[in-house]
């Protein structure tokens, strides 16, 4: 019998978090720049052993890793230390989608009960959702506000400071990125954020007029949304985005060109790795040497996708992510499908964390056309090194005839409209034939004429690929 919830009493927000610990045990900002990122590598082992182990102990508590960790075998007590990790089976979205269908919207991997335990100030975000309904996440407030001071961190480390202004064109809704932005820059920098939202919130003419008279001094937003704006500046106001004096651009660049980005801004512009289930994880620093790993905060593994085996240092994997903080929905071993390698070398701040150097696509967003596996956003790289180009592309996968034969076409919008499109079709196929070792077909298509598809103005979660091969070669 389900309980009579109308006379629960939840604690107040402060009341439900001692702050005073939990910003000793997680600094913010500066206080982080000179605490656990100056850590040695034999203090940040000893550190995430600590916090790992107390994460395992909750999570034998979620019905989720109870079940699948059964089934492998394994009992509580088996993992003694962090040398242990790699014998608990790592998960994926699809793992979290299945415990979704099975239990509704309090799907097992979310280890609260609401018709047991005590209330709490909770907050829901999602997925983007490209497929089906989005995937919900619960945060409890310590979870929530560790996210956010983790995004302090990040927004410190790439030069934000008190009293700046901050434009945040990620999408505001369901999906986390935006809101979550707007809270670590709120609660722990000083800094000021100007939440426009994507171009559905606010159209991308308007978000100028506002960067302009305001005189914003970072601009937050995927890089194909800050081109985008730039060439709206142009076209519509006969503006030259360089001339705005933005101090930095805090972006997701994957393997789009930094270079041309900040060329075209005349401003710097900073990497950064995140997902909904955790926050910022990774982030660039003033030193430009790669993404440093938060480490007092995640473990981060890089793992072959097929075999699992963790791959050597230097080589590319499949980041694998164990967070060590989370209290509703603990996250050990998530495999977010996402590929990158570790950095070489050591950085000139002189931190121990580890370094990614890029994100170079998704396994799960992999392609295989006769046995090449494309990851699309390789052909975004040498789409947009292609100056008769504005960078815009998308790749539609079908099925070609009854044989099963899959193609991928690439569809490419031209820079401007006195450009030979014949040409520059046969030469992007030559490029990406060389570099891809598989013939693609390519469309050039005007100005704008992707958008629809692409979603560019109106969303920041960009498609990139299309998937219409019918179900049958899709099942296969």
């Amino acid at each position: 019998m389900a309980r009579d919830r109308s006379q629960l009493i939840p604690p107040t927000y402060p009341e439900a978090l001692d702050f005073r610990a939990l910003l000793e045990e997680y600094q913010p900002a500066a206080g982080y720049m000179q605490g656990a990122f100056m850590l040695s590598r034999d203090e940040l082992t000893a550190l995430q052993n600590k916090r790992f182990l107390e994460q395992m102990q909750r999570a034998w508590d979620i019905p989720f890793y109870a079940r699948r960790w059964t089934a492998e075998g394994l009992e509580p007590g088996d993992i003694r230390s962090l040398a242990d990790i790699e014998k608990i089976p790592p998960f994926s979205v699809y793992d979290l989608r299945d415990s979704l269908l099975a239990e509704s919207m309090w799907a097992d991997y979310i280890g609260i009960d609401p018709e047991h335990d005590a209330p709490l100030p909770l907050l829901l975000q999602t997925s983007g959702g490209t497929t089906g309904l989005p995937r919900p996440m619960i945060f409890s407030p310590r979870d929530r506000e560790i996210m956010n001071i983790l995004s302090g961190r990040r927004f410190y480390m790439q030069g934000i400071r008190p009293f700046d202004l901050v434009q945040i064109t990620l999408s505001l809704g369901l999906t986390n990125g935006g809101l979550l932005a707007r809270e670590g820059i709120h609660k722990y920098t000083g800094a000021m954020a100007v939440t426009t939202g994507s171009g559905a919130s606010t159209p991308t003419k308007r978000q100028i007029e506002l960067m302009r008279a305001w005189k914003v001094n970072f601009l937050i937003g995927f890089p194909a949304y800050l081109r985008h704006i730039a060439a709206v500046a142009k076209d519509e106001f006969n503006l030259d985005v360089r001339d705005l004096g933005l101090k930095g651009l805090v972006t997701h660049l994957g393997l789009d060109d930094a270079q041309s980005l900040e060329e075209l801004w005349g401003a710097p512009a900073y990497d950064t790795y995140g997902i909904n289930e955790c926050g910022s994880i990774a982030v660039e620093s003033e030193h430009r040497s790669g993404m440093h790993v938060f480490e007092d905060a995640f473990i981060m593994e890089l793992m072959d996708p097929v075999s699992r085996v963790l791959t050597p240092d230097g080589d590319k994997g499949t980041m694998v992510v164990t967070s060590l903080f989370k209290h509703a929905a603990p996250m050990i071993r998530f495999n977010t499908n996402d590929v990158s390698q570790f950095a070489a070398g050591a950085c000139p701040s002189g931190s121990a964390h580890r370094r990614l150097t890029k994100i170079f696509g998704r396994s799960d967003n992999m392609v295989k056309l006769r046995g090449v596996n494309v990851f699309p956003e390789a052909i975004g790289a040498i789409v947009l090194d292609d100056p008769r180009t504005n960078g815009e592309y998308v790749c539609i996968l079908e099925t070609t005839d009854e044989s099963g034969r899959e193609d991928m076409t690439v569809k490419v919008e031209a820079a401007s409209d006195d450009i030979s499109r014949a040409q520059l079709a046969a030469e992007l196929g030559a490029r990406f034939k060389e570099a891809l070792s598989v013939k693609l077909p390519v469309e050039i298509v005007d100005r704008g004429a992707l958008d629809s598809l692409t979603g560019l103005s109106s969303t920041s979660k960009i498609k990139r690929l299309i998937d219409r091969r019918t179900k049958k070669e899709v099942a296969a």
